[in-house]
């Protein structure tokens, strides 16, 4: 019996510190660090099982490797992979959730700590030499709010936006649910989307990225919201207009933003966000929100937990 292909695209994805369990069947194992769009078909032509965690599998690829039974999906999200070409091929899709409940909450939470108290701006002022230059004691060059008793919407009610709710709720924050956007009625314990912007001081998205998600926050959200407002986005970057961001933040249409994800990823200086990341009321981070070593650990062993599900023929996080 031949044993089953397993090919890891971008292991480099998973820092070498985290131990990756071994699987509980045998296998043949082949790993790259990363992958190139050019390079997929070529190292996936004997894989019966391919672990891919931001690499593309589209369609015109997926059709041209006829061997794959499964796509071990090492993240949340999947909009990388064609789910109804997976369907259509009859190929099992997984994905990995709930390992972040708590690494993105507190990277959420720091952001908005940061940005509330503008940790960022008096950081440059004391390294452009500002505060010492005044001789005061201390110096106010930037408002400083208070975290509690301020009001948190959240876009996203799944198991991150819930663990998101609940830590807020420990410090004091009082916290609102979005329905969707474009909804007439509200489910039961949600409001509005657009009342939602409009009553919060901090508005943070934990919604995956979709056709009827893609700048969910534009230049007309923005513009609803209060101008003492925050916007945290650690879910995916395509959910926020970046260059409606900066306009915003440029012009006080906003206070601050603290970003995780971006629309391409790395980011290079061709993103406004990038390029503009000198504000002092914009806070950037690349993509490590869900990365505390426990939280990756546990992404570890869920993604080896959904192959081995897979081959003892058991559905377990399964997209397909």
């Amino acid at each position: 019996m031949t044993l089953p292909t397993i090919v890891f695209l971008d292991r480099a994805t998973i820092p070498t510190r985290i131990d990756l369990p071994h699987l509980p069947f045998d296998h043949q194992w082949r790993e790259y660090d990363l992958t190139a769009p050019g390079e997929v078909v070529d190292r996936l032509q004997q894989a019966d099982i391919v672990i891919t965690n931001k690499v593309v599998l589209d369609r015109a690829i997926l059709m041209q490797l006829p061997n794959l039974k499964m796509i071990a999906i090492a993240a949340t999200g999947f909009n990388n992979v064609d789910i109804e070409a997976c369907q259509e091929f009859g190929i099992a899709v997984t994905n990995i959730r709930g390992y972040a409940t708590q690494s993105v909450p507190e990277h959420v939470l720091a952001m908005i700590f940061a940005l509330k108290r503008n940790l960022k701006g008096y950081h440059n002022d004391i390294a452009a030499g500002e505060w010492q230059r005044h001789k005061q004691f201390c110096f106010f060059t930037h408002p400083i709010s208070d975290v509690a008793g301020s009001t948190l919407g959240i876009i996203g009610s799944g198991a991150l936006g819930q663990a998101t709710a609940q830590l807020a709720k420990s410090v004091g924050m009082n916290v609102l649910f979005a329905e969707r956007k474009g909804q007439r009625q509200c489910r039961q314990g949600y409001i509005s989307f657009e009342r939602l912007l409009a009553m919060s001081d901090v508005v943070t998205l934990h919604c995956p990225l979709n056709d009827e998600t893609r700048h969910l926050i534009g230049r007309h959200e923005l513009a609803s919201m209060k101008s003492s407002s925050i916007v945290i986005n650690a879910g995916r970057g395509g959910l926020v207009d970046e260059e409606a961001l900066v306009d915003a933040l440029k012009h006080g249409t906003i206070r601050g933003a603290g970003i995780d994800v971006f629309t391409d990823e790395p980011a290079d200086e061709s993103n406004s966000l990038i390029a503009n990341m000198h504000l002092p009321n914009l806070l950037l981070t690349p993509h490590v929100a869900w990365g505390s070593d426990s939280a990756i650990q546990n992404l570890a062993n869920i993604l080896i937990d959904n192959i081995g599900a897979f081959i003892e023929g058991r559905e377990h996080n399964r997209v397909v």
